[in-house]
């Protein structure tokens, strides 16, 4: 699919390793003050999902970190046993690192959490999942993309004002069928979910990207 992004300064593409992850922060000239977090998936890097994001938010900042766990020849954002289940103790450790980069990046480059979204994929997505519910208040808004539960004992936060997008695949033969369960967890934490399915593998394409940008255009639930 046409992934063409809009024009970014040389400067804003750099990979900067000032903080907690790696990361890359893009600031179109015409940045409406919105920003979007974005979470890759395992066994790549931040570049992955920079071309997804763009063309659903073109006028957002973008702030693509890199997960901090060797994998193949990527990374990934906590240790996995198998494809389906994870060690507790790294996504506790690397989601509140996370928590901690995303309200320093926000900081120290004037970004409005309250105007942000996390986009997650795959492992990605499941770090953003992690997020909400260890460290409520980060997150308001979150896409997750071909994500499934993770914490074996989710605690019972309390999500009401805050919007999740679940998308997943009707061919995923790995994540798909988790998706009803995280659908299950964010509803009866308050969360307002929008759960969609769309005929895809684990993978991401034209359907998401769709789906994404109309969801984004509607309104953030009250604070």
């Amino acid at each position: 699919m046409d992934m063409s992004a809009p024009e970014y300064s040389e400067k804003n593409s750099i990979l900067r390793q000032d903080l907690t992850f790696p990361y890359r922060l893009l600031r179109p000239a015409n940045a409406s003050g919105e920003c979007l977090f974005v979470l890759h998936g395992s066994g790549v890097d931040e570049t992955t999902m920079l071309p997804l994001a763009s063309r659903i938010a073109p006028r957002s900042v973008i702030v693509a970190a890199r997960g901090r766990i060797p994998q193949e020849d990527g990374f990934r954002w906590f240790e996995r046993i198998t494809p389906t289940s994870f060690e507790q103790t790294s996504i506790r450790a690397e989601t509140a690192a996370y928590a901690q980069f995303a309200t320093e990046v926000s900081r120290q480059h004037g970004l409005d959490l309250q105007r942000a979204t996390f986009l997650g994929y795959s492992n990605g997505a499941n770090v953003v999942s992690s997020l909400m519910l260890l460290h409520p208040g980060i997150v308001r808004q979150a896409a997750l993309l071909r994500a499934m539960p993770v914490l074996d004992i989710p605690p019972m936060a309390d999500l009401g004002g805050s919007r999740v997008l679940i998308i997943a695949g009707a061919a995923d033969q790995t994540y798909g069928p988790f998706a009803p369960a995280l659908v299950t967890l964010f509803s009866e934490r308050r969360a307002e979910v929008d759960a969609r399915i769309v005929a895809s593998g684990h993978e991401f394409g034209d359907a998401d990207a769709a789906i994404l940008r109309q969801w984004l255009a509607a309104p953030a639930p009250a604070a």
